[in-house]
């Protein structure tokens, strides 16, 4: 069936072989618990010997340790092993219907598809079907393009969004009778999955009719309340960066062929993703948080006001007691622009009026952009306060508590002003992202 239209293929998924200990198959994204090695030392204990996911990603956490090199070529041969030895299976082409349940969510629906990196582009301005939210930072892209280059399988964690008000595409398909693939208790405190075989035409169909829908000038240009602008189909949600270094691996294909048209079918064109209802009740977005590494904390804050002070912000800082009453300033609305911070014993929030960025994250990340530049210690991205608490208290830290934004906000401002900054937003929590299970052949 030919969907191309709206970016969309029915891909030939693989998924474990019956006899596989799914429990200890999937694990948790790669991007996640960076700054946590402990969380990534827990689950090689819990997996051991056994096959699983853990050994054909490279969790992020070691991307800056010695050996990466044997690392990737490991992960390269036991993708190979694996397919030789039957630990994978192959289902019929189709997609993939899931339903996961976390700590603070019940269901979130998802559907398995792959999307097309043709129908992709990531450059600011860009009016492709599937669009990033956020600034795509290039100098991640390099070590993450050697570990695909040469893989023969992807193992995706992204989860692209769909704007659905009607329900039209994903949820219908749950009161259909399907096989179950599988269904599963996921390690670490990650929840309980279970999937289901989509591969009936008449339903394959169904979903490309509805997500056409979705994309049809008409409708579009009513939602949005916009003229003259090209159809967004699909967001980046999670793994921005993943969906980035395919369409890297992509162009690559193509500019190495003595005729690009005549790989135009190679498997690479096309990346495995999870897309996912804005309007499902389980989707909520987190902000993502910041934590910097290696500095003087006082003269960081200092800094800080100073620069906005010279923008022509008018800055006020208050103290707060603790991670609580964060929280709580965070969720209040204001009239101002609000972050907070950690540092030391000390909680403080920070209020900003006149910002030079229409979000906080923006506001912030520009100042730290300009202090990590000019040498000034390194930062990682947090999901979840109680780590930010936990690391900006460490001497020689400061955390910063970001607001979360509207999910409901999100397609028209990319509509409208592009991507959004760099690490605006998550949906939901560390233990809540992607599992890897589902596998598709890239070679």
């Amino acid at each position: 069936m030919d969907f191309s239209a709206i970016g969309l293929k029915v891909p030939d998924i693989l998924i474990p072989a019956p006899e596989v200990d799914l429990r200890r198959w999937a694990v948790i994204a790669c991007d996640q618990y960076t700054s946590q090695p402990d969380y990534w030392q827990r689950v090689e204990q819990e997996v051991g010997d056994a096959p699983s996911t853990l050994k054909m990603i490279f969790p992020e956490v070691y991307l800056e340790q010695p050996g990466s090199e044997a690392r990737i070529a490991a992960i390269n041969r036991t993708m190979r092993d694996y397919l030789d030895a039957g630990v994978l299976r192959r289902l019929p082409a189709g997609f993939v219907l899931l339903d996961r349940a976390t700590a603070r969510t019940p269901s979130r629906k998802g559907l398995m598809v792959a999307l097309d990196l043709e129908a992709y582009d990531y450059r600011a301005g860009a009016d492709s079907l599937i669009r990033a939210t956020e600034g795509t930072i290039l100098d991640r892209l390099p070590p993450r393009i050697k570990v695909r280059q040469d893989a023969c399988l992807e193992l995706p964690h992204i989860m692209v969004l769909i704007d659905d008000p009607g329900r039209t595409v994903i949820e219908p398909l749950f009161a259909e009778e399907l096989p179950r693939l599988y269904d599963l208790e996921l390690m670490a405190g990650g929840g309980h999955l279970r999937g289901w075989q989509v591969s009936e035409p008449r339903l394959l169909q169904q979903v490309g009719r509805a997500l056409a829908r979705l994309a049809e000038p008409e409708t579009f240009t009513a939602r949005y309340r916009v003229e003259g602008r090209a159809p967004l189909l699909y967001a980046m949600g999670d793994g921005n960066h993943s969906f980035a270094t395919a369409k890297a691996i992509w162009e690559q294909t193509k500019a190495e062929a003595d005729d690009p048209r005549q790989v135009m079918d190679h498997p690479a064109r096309w990346a495995l993703v999870e897309l996912v209802n804005l309007h499902d009740p389980g989707l909520e977005f987190e902000a993502i948080h910041r934590v910097v590494f290696d500095v003087d904390p006082e003269a960081l804050l200092a800094r800080l006001g100073a620069s906005l002070q010279q923008q022509g912000c008018r800055v006020r800082q208050s103290v707060l007691a603790d991670a609580g009453q964060v929280r709580q300033a965070l969720a209040e609305e204001a009239a101002t622009q609000r972050f907070a911070f950690v540092a030391g014993d000390r909680f403080g929030l920070i209020e900003v009026d006149g910002a030079p960025s229409s979000l906080a994250v923006g506001t912030l990340q520009a100042f730290l952009d300009r202090e990590l530049e000019a040498g000034g210690g390194r930062i990682d991205y947090i999901h979840g306060d109680e780590v930010v608490t936990r690391l900006g208290s460490r001497p020689g830290c400061v955390g910063f508590y970001l607001p979360a934004i509207s999910k409901f906000e999100l397609f028209r401002s990319i509509v409208l002003d592009g991507a959004l900054p760099r690490k605006t937003f998550s949906m939901g929590e560390a233990d809540e992202k992607r599992f890897y299970l589902e596998c598709r052949s890239i070679k």
